[in-house]
C-alpha cells in the first residue's frame, strides 16, 4: 500500500513539472539549424572525384522500382527549379521556403516529397545529416501544407 501511495505522488508531481516545464527534458531539435547559412551551407555542394563515384554507385544501385517512383515523383514537382535546393536549404538551416515553393511541394504530394528528399541525403555531400532530417523533412512539409492551405491576403489562387 505505501508503495503504491509514493508511486502515485511521484507521478502526480511528475505531471505537474511536465506541464509547468513542458521542455524539461525535451531538446528542441526546431532552434539549432544543422547548418549555418551562408558559407557553411554553400560548400555543401563541394564534389570531389570520390564522392561522385560515391553519387554514382548509389544511384546505380537504387532498386529500379524506386528509382522510376522517386523520377515520377520528381517530374510532379517540375517546374520545381531551385525550390528542391531551397527545400533542402530550410531542412539544415531552418530558412522557410517561399509561398510558391511549398506549393510545388504541396502538389507533388507527401509521400513523393519525403521519398526524393529522403533520396537526397543519400547523396554523398548530405549523407551526413541523414539520420537528422526525417523529423525536419515532416516539419517542412507540415509547415508547407498549412501555409498553402490558409488562405493569404495577398495571394489569389487556389490549388
Amino acid at each position: 500500500m505505501e508503495i503504491k501511495t509514493i508511486f502515485m505522488a511521484f507521478f502526480i508531481m511528475t505531471t505537474l513539472v511536465s506541464y509547468a516545464y513542458p521542455s524539461s527534458g525535451q531538446e528542441d531539435v526546431a532552434v539549432e539549424p544543422l547548418v549555418n547559412p551562408g558559407r557553411e551551407f554553400d560548400t555543401l555542394d563541394v564534389i570531389s572525384p570520390a564522392s561522385q563515384d560515391y553519387n554514382i554507385y548509389m544511384l546505380e544501385i537504387i532498386p529500379p522500382k524506386y528509382k522510376m517512383y522517386v523520377e515520377t515523383c520528381m517530374d510532379k514537382m517540375e517546374p520545381i527549379g531551385k525550390c528542391g535546393l531551397y527545400v533542402i536549404k530550410e531542412i539544415l538551416t531552418n530558412e522557410h521556403v517561399s509561398r510558391e515553393c511549398c506549393l510545388k511541394v504541396v502538389r507533388a504530394g507527401k509521400q513523393c516529397f519525403i521519398e526524393t528528399n529522403k533520396l537526397m541525403f543519400q547523396f554523398y555531400q548530405l549523407k551526413r545529416f541523414a539520420s537528422q532530417v526525417s523529423f525536419k523533412i515532416n516539419e517542412v512539409w507540415n509547415r508547407c501544407s498549412a501555409e498553402v492551405e490558409s488562405p493569404s491576403s495577398s495571394d489569389d489562387f487556389t490549388i
